[in-house]
């Protein structure tokens, strides 16, 4: 039997569950290592060891073991470097981040390393702790995922033509094909969703803006319902389910303008 090796890594928290009457098993997203998953022994009755580590979006420093990539790590120790108080203290950016931070769950893989999805959250989180929620941020921010995960959305050109987005021109958004048409080949049904070439020239500009500039892109409503109605959609499709965090956030938005 080969002994444990041990590993000291920087991760965010994206999760924990319970696992029997006083254990955790919690899942981190690592810049080195990728999406790690370890049991954390005695930690809900903790007072010193595992005290408020394990919240959603803290970043920390972990201390684990485990006998190969495949097995349950053992975390040793856990000690948080930034708990992010600013975005704690909004509800609506709480809820924004831990969108974030489930869309990076279901969206990595476990022992798969992504530095660009680590910097990615990184770099989200931050932007919230110092500027207001906006859509544009949010929308940006799922540009980015699936840009970097391997299903960035193809929106520069009809998919079936290839003829090149242009202004005033009308195109459908289809999930199954992973991409627009343009109304000549789109023939679209009565729920086929429609997608402007200002909404779609907008998501263009997100994928790789200068994180700086981004607060200075200000979405129209009708803009704000097209983004969210193509990008929500897709990752709904990608996943095979809907993202909870983001019906919670909604709803919350809803009935707390």
């Amino acid at each position: 039997m080969s002994a444990a090796e041990s590993h000291k890594t920087t991760g965010f928290v994206l999760k924990s569950l319970s696992y029997g009457e006083s254990d955790l098993i919690v899942t981190f997203y690592s810049r080195e290592l990728g999406k790690i998953s370890g049991i954390a022994k005695g930690a809900k009755r903790s007072k010193k060891r595992f005290a408020n580590v394990f919240e959603p979006f803290s970043l920390t420093s972990i201390i684990f073991s485990r006998k190969n990539r495949d097995a349950l790590a053992f975390i040793e120790s856990c000690d948080v470097i930034d708990h992010y108080p600013i975005i704690r203290k909004d509800l609506e950016k709480t809820l924004t981040a831990s969108y974030f931070i489930d869309l990076t769950d279901h969206f990595s893989m476990e022992g798969k390393v992504n530095e660009h999805l680590f910097s990615l959250l990184a770099d989200f989180l931050a932007l919230l702790a110092r500027d207001n929620v906006s859509d544009t941020a949010i929308r940006f921010f799922e540009m980015r995922l699936l840009k970097i995960t391997g299903f960035e959305p193809a929106l520069t050109a009809c998919v079936r033509c290839k003829t090149p987005v242009t202004n005033g021109g009308t195109y459908y958004f289809y999930p199954k094909e992973g991409g627009i048409f343009c109304a000549t080949c789109a023939r679209p049904q009565r729920y086929d969703q429609h997608v402007s070439a200002g909404t779609v020239r907008t998501l263009l500009l997100g994928k790789d803006m200068e994180m700086e500039k981004m607060k200075m892109v200000s979405m129209p409503e009708s803009l704000a319902f097209e983004s969210r109605s193509i990008l929500c959609g897709f990752i709904s499709y990608v996943l095979g389910k809907e993202v909870k965090s983001l019906r919670v956030m909604e709803q919350v938005r809803r009935y707390c303008p």
